[in-house]
């Protein structure tokens, strides 16, 4: 069956609600930047964003809202997203540095960094191809060509696994400035003086400016960077790396870790620490989560 693409506007408020509905069937929770809820399931992949856009994406969207999403009103009919050509604002005449990170939104698993740099014709040939921002993507798309990129295109790969993140949070006491030496210590490794970075912008500018400074590189920070396609193929490794990571700690502890930070991260949480003991806790969970406080351990 073909897949579509709805679009519908949902009141923020109604979030808790659908969240509830979600959790009793068999989706998994995602984190997308941005947006209020995100599952994947049933033959969809739908994201709420916090403007009360919701996108479902799959088989039959609309019968995820009908049985889901009371009150949705249309809003217009989502198309593909188009594959970046030669000539789209997506490409650059440049030898050009994407940085994007991966993990961050999850309560389980490692935080991830991933720098891609993209000569021009190497740009060229992937734009014909299936690199996109990775959350228009499937686990399984992404595992597939995050493994083909990283084969393909000069990369570098930051990862904080649980037990050295949770040391980092502690020292840095921020997310916003771990972020900024991570991504520093990932473009450090494929930059030369004066060329052209990339990164989507997460925080106040001037931690990453500051971070980067003695690189001596032309630094652009943006919103929505993922829909260039260097930064879009960062995206996609950073994203295979948390999800490889996720499958590694899920089968080194005998437990299908959830992604994400709702409902079921904390059911997931319960059964981690009802099987391994809270004091194994922080070997594959981001302590300072809200979801620790609902355990009633700190």
């Amino acid at each position: 069956m073909a897949q579509k693409t709805l679009v519908v506007k949902v009141p923020p408020s109604r979030a808790a609600d659908i969240e509830r509905r979600l959790a009793a069937g068999t989706f998994s929770f995602r984190s997308t930047p941005h947006a209020l809820l995100s599952v994947k399931g049933e033959g969809v992949v739908a994201v709420l964003y916090e403007s009360g856009k919701l996108v479902v994406q799959g088989e039959d969207p609309d019968g995820f809202v009908l049985a889901y999403v009371e009150g949705a009103a249309p809003v217009q009919s989502a198309k593909k997203p188009a594959t970046p050509t030669p000539d789209s604002p997506g490409l650059h005449a440049e030898t050009v540095v994407g940085s994007d990170e991966s993990g961050k939104g999850d309560y389980f698993g490692p935080l991830v960094v991933a720098s891609v740099r993209l000569e021009p014709e190497v740009a060229r040939k992937l734009a014909n191809g299936e690199v996109r921002d990775c959350k228009q993507m499937s686990d399984e798309a992404v595992l597939r060509v995050g493994a083909a990129l990283r084969a393909h295109v000069p990369h570098a790969i930051v990862k904080l696994d649980p037990p050295q993140y949770n040391v980092e949070h502690a020292r840095w006491r921020n997310l916003n400035p771990l972020l900024a030496s991570l991504h520093a210590r990932a473009i450090g490794q494929l930059s030369s003086p004066g060329m052209h970075v990339i990164v989507d912008q997460f925080g106040n500018e001037k931690l990453l400016e500051d971070a980067l400074r003695p690189l001596d590189i032309r630094l652009e920070q943006r919103h929505r960077a993922e829909e260039l396609l260097a930064v879009a193929a960062a995206s996609v490794i950073a994203r295979e790396q948390f999800l490889l990571g996720m499958r590694a700690l899920s089968e080194a502890w005998a437990l299908d870790l959830a992604k994400g930070a709702g409902h079921p991260v904390d059911a997931a949480a319960r059964r981690f620490v009802a099987l391994h003991g809270a004091a194994k806790l922080g070997e594959v969970a981001k302590l300072h989560f809200k979801n620790t406080q609902k355990l009633g351990l700190r």
